[in-house]
Parts: C-alpha cells; sequence; structure tokens
C-alpha cells in the first residue's frame, strides 16, 4: 500500500482539485434543482475525464515539456497566446470563487469576517507554494485530497434512499433547464486549468527523480511510466467524480427533498444543511469546502503560471526558488491576488460561477483539439504518437465538449 501511494501523484491530485468549492456548487445547485435526474452525467464524464488527462499527462512525460511548450512547437504563437489568455481569466475567476466560498466557509465554523478569512487561506497557499519545494508540497497535495472524503460522510450521514434513487437517476425532460445543467455540469468536469496542471506535474515528477529522461530519450522506461500514468490517472478521476456524485446526491436528498428551490454557491448549501440534515452534516461539508479550497487554490494559480511561463519560453515550477524562476513566481502571486481582490468586490458568486463556465466552455473545446493535434503529431511525439483507443476516446471526448459548448451558445 505505501508503494502504491507513492506512486499515485499528477492523476489524483488534478482528479481531486477539480472538486472545487465552485464546482461543489455547481454540482449542489444541480442537485437542488433536478433532484436524482441529473446523476448519471457524474458518471457520463469520467470516461471523457480520464481520456483528456491521460493524453495531456503522456505528452509530458514523452517530451519532458508542460504542454503550453509543446504547442508553442505546433501552433502559431498568437493562438497559443490566446488560448493561455483565456485560461489565466477563467482560472482568475475561479480563483475568485473559490477564495471566496473557503472565507464563508471558515466565518461559518469561527464566526470570523468571511473577507478577512478568504485573504488568509489566499495567504497560506501562496506562502506554501512559493516556499516549499516541490517535492515536498507533492505529498501535501496528495494528503488533502482526503478532504472530498467529507462529502462520502455527509450522505451516510443525511441516509440516502438508493431504491428511490436508482428508480429517478436519469433525466425526466428534455428542456432549456436541463441543457443548462448538462452544460454547468460538463464545464465545471471537464476543466482546461486541468490540462496543465497535469502535465507540468508530470514533468516535475520526471524532473525530481534522479535519472529520469523524456520518453523520447529514455524509450525503454515507456511500458511502465505509461502504465503508471494509465493507473494514476484512472484512479484520480474516477475519485473526482464519485465524489460529485455524491454532493449531488446529497443536495438531491436533503435540499431539493425539502423544496428549495436553488443555492448560489457552496457555503449556501451547506447553510441549507444544518436545520435540514443536522449540525453534522453541515459541519462536514463545511470542512469539505474548506480542505478543498487548499487543493485547488494552487492548482488554479499553479496551472496559470505554469502556462503562460511555458507559452514565454520561461523555465520554472514549483521545485525552483523564486530566484530561479521570477517570472513563473510573479505569475502565480499575480492570479492569486487578483482572485482574491475579486472577492472583496460586489460581484455576485452566482455570477462568477456563470462567467467561469462561459469562458470554459469558449477554451475547452479548441484547447482540446490542440492536444490531440499535438499527441498525435509525430514530430513531438516520435515513435509515442497517439494510437488505438485512446485516440479515439480523445477525440470522442473533443466532440462531446464541442457539443456543450454549442448548447452552451444556443
Amino acid at each position: 500500500m505505501k508503494a502504491g501511494w507513492r506512486r499515485l501523484g499528477a492523476g489524483l491530485v488534478t482528479g481531486a482539485a477539480d472538486d472545487d468549492p465552485s464546482g461543489i456548487a455547481t454540482y449542489s445547485q444541480v442537485g437542488t434543482q433536478f433532484g436524482y435526474s441529473m446523476l448519471w452525467t457524474t458518471v457520463a464524464t469520467v470516461p471523457l475525464m480520464i481520456g483528456i488527462q491521460t493524453i495531456c499527462a503522456h505528452i509530458a512525460r514523452v517530451t519532458g515539456m508542460g504542454l503550453a511548450a509543446n504547442l508553442t512547437r505546433i501552433l502559431p504563437r498568437g493562438v497559443v497566446a490566446g488560448l493561455v489568455g483565456l485560461l489565466v481569466i477563467n482560472n482568475v475567476v475561479n480563483l475568485a470563487a473559490d477564495i471566496g466560498a473557503m472565507g464563508d466557509a471558515l466565518a461559518m465554523l469561527t464566526g470570523g469576517y468571511a473577507r478577512y478569512l478568504a485573504l488568509l487561506c489566499a495567504a497560506v497557499s501562496l506562502l506554501l507554494e512559493v516556499f516549499i519545494p516541490f517535492r515536498r508540497y507533492a505529498p501535501i497535495l496528495k494528503v488533502l485530497t482526503a478532504s472530498l472524503l467529507a462529502y462520502v460522510l455527509t450522505a451516510c450521514v443525511v441516509g440516502i434512499p438508493w431504491r428511490e434513487m436508482v428508480a429517478h437517476w436519469r433525466p425526466e425532460r428534455w428542456d432549456h433547464r436541463t441543457l443548462v445543467a448538462l452544460t454547468a455540469v460538463f464545464g465545471t468536469t471537464v476543466s482546461p486549468y486541468l490540462f496543465f496542471w497535469q502535465a507540468a506535474e508530470e514533468v516535475e515528477q520526471e524532473r525530481g527523480e534522479p535519472g529520469a529522461q523524456a520518453l523520447l530519450a529514455a524509450p525503454e522506461d515507456a511500458p511502465e511510466e505509461f502504465r503508471r500514468i494509465r493507473i494514476d490517472t484512472n484512479l484520480g478521476m474516477t475519485y473526482s467524480n464519485a465524489v460529485a456524485f455524491f454532493i449531488m446526491l446529497t443536495a438531491a436528498v436533503v435540499l431539493h427533498g425539502a423544496g428549495l428551490p436553488s443555492i448560489d454557491t457552496s457555503a449556501d448549501a451547506a447553510r441549507a444543511l444544518e436545520p435540514l440534515a443536522g449540525r453534522l452534516a453541515s459541519m462536514l461539508f463545511t470542512l469539505g469546502i474548506v480542505g478543498t479550497g487548499m487543493l485547488a487554490v494552487p492548482v488554479l494559480a499553479g496551472s496559470a503560471a505554469y502556462a503562460v511561463s511555458e507559452a514565454l519560453g520561461q523555465k520554472g515550477g514549483l521545485e525552483n526558488t523564486v530566484a530561479e524562476a521570477r517570472t513563473f513566481y510573479i505569475i502565480l502571486a499575480v492570479a492569486t491576488a487578483l482572485g482574491t481582490l475579486l472577492t472583496f468586490l460586489p460581484v455576485s458568486p452566482l455570477r462568477l460561477l456563470f462567467w467561469s463556465a462561459v469562458i470554459n466552455g469558449v477554451i475547452a473545446v479548441p484547447l482540446m483539439g490542440a492536444i490531440m493535434v499535438a499527441a498525435c503529431s509525430r514530430s513531438l511525439m516520435g515513435p509515442f504518437v497517439l494510437k488505438g483507443t485512446l485516440r479515439l476516446l480523445g477525440w470522442v471526448a473533443t466532440v462531446v465538449m464541442g457539443l456543450v459548448a454549442l448548447g452552451l451558445l444556443l
């Protein structure tokens, strides 16, 4: 078990980071509004996540470079710059929603002032990223993935009528509200920042292992490395969606069951749980928001820093010191600061989530298309060019997300 835990890394952390406070809010909203009828989406998105995230990890491990660095080799720099710019805007908006939700959750637990607690959370996250090398910070992120179990425990506390759930877990009707909810869940689950983070973490892991090289330079390592990536990513994405399932299920049982029309934030869901399901359920849900936020904030800020520094041709990462990677850490700090600043503005959390979903829908499809082109490029991947089932799954995921984006526009 100890050896297996050591082998888990990029896939587990990336999958868990997808269940950030803004994602929790989305799943809670859908469960509150639709009950059991949208639970199927948390199952349908598993193969899509596994496919595109495995491909991102393959590209990074084969080439020894992050996603943006590889895209600049096959696409015009202007196109890459546009995609990375939209990613950064989306990440800042997501950071604002997550940091604000963490402040609200801590205020519920301590009675303090939410805005200042949000500032404290952002500062702690930034300091950990800046002053702890990646080889020591990665285990902390892995441990934080356990915070997602709070939502499984919450479901156990509220009690699930499993027979009723099985009887009603598919769509009862297809209308405008259902399509909006579908777009929200798919856009929240298959998120562009996860592509960049998993690729970057694969590069960091390779650089941190003595004697490890990119697979183009050490092709004999490919079978074992691809097996590790497959297990890590499959487990991480399945874990992520299982937790999303329990979040949506809890909201369906308690909030939808009580006739609550909707909620705006994850903290709203936690507040609503207390009078309906008891203090313990509410506390578990609230603690989960803080734990997942501490996991997601560094992933959001870090993926933006990796993408921009790679697009600019600058080397740097969490394993480097500030003196060695000034550009990387400036971007990291600015993204975190902007996200924190937005929490002090009179902007509705629901509006932040909406625009985050819009930007996700805009950039996910062309970005996934570019990733597939990169993975199928022999000039980049050499003998490891993408083939077979994984190639088919990647293109299917891209087409499905294209249809979701079209639904968002319509």
